[in-house]
């Protein structure tokens, strides 16, 4: 017998020898919470939800140019928030009657080995956020199918990535254009309700991505020079990120022409007497998110006439700030920010007549086309895959942007305040020479 054929003739054998000569806790390539904290939280989704299969699907690589050239790959929120597990091919149900939860994935193989070395195994993993249960991922459409014919009910979220409307489409046998009937609003209410409020944990965690965020904007602040490509800007922006053990939260916008809100063109040079938007966040290594944004002038002061529009944005900003606390409507602080805008407007000779009028009409949104901020967590932008809205309505060059937690008193700011007023801005631009 020659050594390809021992090979794998006992390919499980030797899968198992290396994973037990090379397995220790610190080999998982992610991060974990306590196991409670999984438990926990399915317990509550479990009671929340009442009835029914729960099923919550992971992420799989996904091709860019061709097969095996991926982008970079990014777990699915709601199954990294019940169970943590930040690793492709991965779906997991939850039986509320029973109390069962199940991971569902594939072991890998030995030619998986070859290029990713010795990992733990899928149930060594699961044991680490308290599931006990797995099976092969083909095994869920069985469970699925089972619960369906006994007229049980399935819970599913509304599906975002194209190979998991497939998959979803051929366990439940209708056409993909169908899935949307079979969303179940139960699960997506249960979720928001419960991923809405922030543990201290998270919380230390968005505060760790929104500190390296920072240090983004403020690398921004100190490198940016005339004569530069926003490309050069935007690169050490990057950079910044990734030597704190942090990626991109979103793709960044370094851009002079911020009254494009989602400019992702970079090529533009920078001259003295422009004004850079810098629009970026931090992902750490639990994929929580922090997003900032800061604008800063390309010279070291701002222009007579970019002052008086920054700091009509800043007042904004700040008035919004001011009204932050619990039983407050998001939606009256967004309109008492539309109406600074308008005031402020007012006093260059843009707009005339009662701001609240102008406010009610709609006709603010001529200068302020986005909404006033969105929820972060997990997503940049977090659960509106949910269709949660609650933050944000939507439709200048200018936008600063920071990030609150509500709290029983107010409201903290969660990372270190940015220089903001015209003056810190200022001060910092006065030795961007030096860097």
């Amino acid at each position: 017998m020659n050594w390809q054929e021992l090979l794998f003739q006992n390919e499980s054998l030797i899968l198992t020898l290396l994973r037990f000569g090379n397995y220790k806790k610190d080999r998982m390539q992610f991060r974990l919470f306590e196991k409670s904290v999984y438990e926990n939280r399915r317990s509550v989704l479990k009671r929340n939800v009442g009835s029914g299969l729960i099923v919550l699907m992971g992420n799989e690589e996904s091709s860019m140019n061709y097969e095996h050239n991926w982008y970079p790959y990014r777990q699915d929120s709601n199954f990294l928030y019940y169970f943590g597990l930040n690793t492709t091919g991965l779906a997991a149900v939850i039986d509320i009657e029973s109390g069962e939860e199940i991971i569902f994935g594939n072991e890998l193989t030995i030619d998986d080995v070859v290029w990713t070395g010795a990992l733990p195994s899928i149930s060594e993993m699961a044991l680490e956020v308290g599931v006990t249960v797995t099976r092969p991922y083909n095994a869920i459409e069985q469970a699925i199918r089972a619960a369906l014919a006994s007229g049980r009910k399935v819970h599913i979220l509304p599906p975002y990535r194209p190979e998991n409307k497939i998959k979803l489409s051929e366990w439940f046998r209708v056409p993909v254009r169908g899935l949307d009937e079979l969303v179940s609003v139960t699960l997506i209410k249960a979720i928001v309700s419960q991923r809405s409020y922030k543990e201290a944990r998270e919380v230390a965690e968005m505060h760790q991505a929104t500190l390296t965020s920072g240090k983004m904007h403020l690398a921004a602040m100190r490198y940016a020079k005339p004569g530069m490509k926003e490309y050069e800007v935007m690169a050490k922006v990057k950079e910044v990120a990734h030597a704190n053990n942090s990626s991109i939260s979103f793709n960044p916008i370094v851009t002079i022409h911020g009254e494009t809100l989602h400019n992702l063109y970079s090529a533009n040079t920078i001259r003295d007497g422009q004004m850079i938007l810098c629009d970026a966040g931090a992902s750490n290594d639990m994929n929580y998110a922090g997003d900032l944004t800061c604008t800063f002038p390309v010279g070291e002061k701002f222009t007579s006439k970019q002052k008086d529009v920054y700091e009509i944005v800043l007042n904004s900003h700040n008035a919004a700030i001011a009204m932050l606390k619990p039983g407050v409507l998001y939606k009256d602080v967004y309109l008492t920010a539309c109406q600074k805008i308008v005031e402020g407007m007012q006093s260059l000779g843009l707009m005339k007549g009662n701001a609240q009028d102008a406010v009610a009409a709609g006709a603010h949104a001529l200068f302020f086309q986005c909404g006033l901020g969105h929820m972060i967590g997990l997503d940049v932008h977090d659960m509106e895959d949910l269709g949660d809205t609650q933050f944000g309505m939507k439709s200048f060059g200018i936008r600063v942007e920071e990030d609150f937690l509500i709290t029983e008193e107010g409201y903290q700011q969660i990372g270190e305040r940015l220089p903001i007023t015209v003056d810190e801005v200022e001060a910092v631009r006065a030795d961007y020479e030096q860097f």
